[in-house]
């Protein structure tokens, strides 16, 4: 089923036609609360400390626009993301953890609780230490406890309405409401910045232009096949006697995804290897020479066009990318799952081989997943290299976020038409 015909079929169908109304209700409300500003916050000066910081700048992306305006949500999803991997983290070590996530969607729906509520400190901490961020670049300048305290509260307040938002989508809507949000932030900074790109165009940078058009479509073409690419491994069920029946004989395959993580290893990365630059710009200020030297040298290091940045930030989201995997999916646990239904890979032994076997398979293609998206992570820079264009970056997170939204909300919409299809039969 290709896009148009599935975007055809789920007009023509109330169900789905509901349910995309009913999320595009909620983009317009984010929208408009993201233009709400907070009070007391010099929204000049604050742009053009944006301007220069990239860490604020991917804050900005997870924030869906918000922060460089300073609106009401200004921090975004980033206390929820951060409490999702902590969740997640959590789940690995606590047994009862782990034991309510295989429940179900009752279990789920506890550890979705769970995460929300944690949500809620780290909203506040990350607003306190934001309110110290601008207080120090004197973009704030009231210093009341009551003003302090509005602001903290005013910043979390926003963090959970936009949850909320986000799992009214999920509920209600088409497609994982948290990722959505993300994406119609991406979406809706791209006419500003394509306008001031289009802008600039003149007869001598048509060229690399289009060259730059022609590398983001190899891109997003790219990240697609990655996306969906899977990895086959045969497994067989051995027949079983119970009573007077046969059981068991199938034949089905353990997909393996080569992309196991997603972005969650790009957001790690960039977290650490920006770190160095925010740590910097605070040391230039300080009255020690010596302090001030040793900032220079640490943002020469780490300038985001150097090469010594790049192959560090290559090098850390490979790292990240295999230790996310190894986190989300245990060989040894699949292992287990496959013996205890009565399964077997053909040629391997059930057991101890079975774990080896498919660790090895997963260290293979998660080294090319891991590759990619170390790639993806520095293309930016490689994109403004080879094309010149410097107010279009091609903003390798954001694309792969977009792309990777795109085809989880067609692969809702094509399930919801085959769950209608199949009501329709049943009628």
């Amino acid at each position: 089923m290709n896009f148009l015909e599935t975007l055809k079929k789920s007009i023509k169908s109330p169900d789905l036609r509901k349910k995309i109304v009913f999320t595009f209700g909620i983009f317009i409300v984010f929208r408009f609360l993201a233009h709400v500003p907070v009070g007391g916050v010099n929204t000049v000066a604050l742009k053009n400390l944006f301007a220069g910081n990239q860490f604020l700048g991917l804050l900005n992306i997870f924030s869906g626009g918000t922060l460089a305006n300073f609106s009401i949500m200004a921090l975004g999803l980033g206390p929820y993301i951060n409490a999702s991997i902590i969740m997640q983290l959590l789940t690995m070590v606590f047994p009862k953890l782990e034991e309510l996530q295989q429940e179900g969607p009752s279990g789920q729906r506890k550890i979705n609780q769970y995460t929300r509520v944690l949500s809620i400190p780290l909203s506040v901490l990350q607003s306190i230490g934001m309110y110290a961020l601008l207080r120090s670049q004197g973009i704030i300048d009231v210093l009341s406890p009551l003003s302090f305290i509005s602001f903290a509260l005013t910043m979390t307040a926003g963090t959970i309405f936009l949850v909320w938002l986000g799992e009214l989508i999920t509920e209600r809507g088409v497609g994982q409401g948290i990722s959505i949000l993300i994406f119609a932030g991406i979406i809706g900074q791209l006419p500003v910045v394509a306008v001031q790109t289009f802008s600039t165009i003149t007869p001598e940078t048509l060229f690399n232009m289009l060259t730059f058009v022609v590398l983001g479509l190899l891109v997003i073409s790219s990240i697609i096949v990655v996306t969906e690419a899977t990895r086959k491994i045969q497994v067989h069920y051995a027949r079983r006697v119970r009573g007077n029946k046969m059981q068991g004989g199938d034949s089905t395959h353990l997909p393996l995804r080569l992309n196991q993580a997603g972005v969650i290893p790009i957001i790690f990365a960039v977290s650490i290897v920006l770190m160095p630059s925010l740590i910097a710009n605070f040391m230039l200020s300080s009255k020690n020479p010596d302090l001030v030297v040793i900032a220079q040298n640490i943002n020469t290091w780490f300038a985001p066009t150097g090469i010594f940045y790049n192959i560090f930030y290559f090098l850390l989201v490979v790292a990240f990318t295999f230790f996310y995997t190894a986190i989300v999916f245990n060989p040894a646990k699949i292992s287990e799952q496959i013996q205890k239904h009565g399964g077997f890979i053909p040629g391997v032994r059930p057991g101890t081989p079975t774990t080896k076997y498919l660790n090895y398979i997963l260290t293979r293609i998660t080294l090319v997943g891991a590759s990619f998206l170390g790639l993806v992570a520095i293309l930016p820079e490689v994109a403004r290299s080879l094309t010149g264009v410097q107010t279009l970056l091609l903003g390798g997170t954001s694309i792969l976020i977009v792309v990777s939204v795109v085809l989880e909300v067609f692969k809702n919409i094509e399930s919801n038409l085959v769950m209608r299809n199949y009501e329709a039969f049943l009628k």
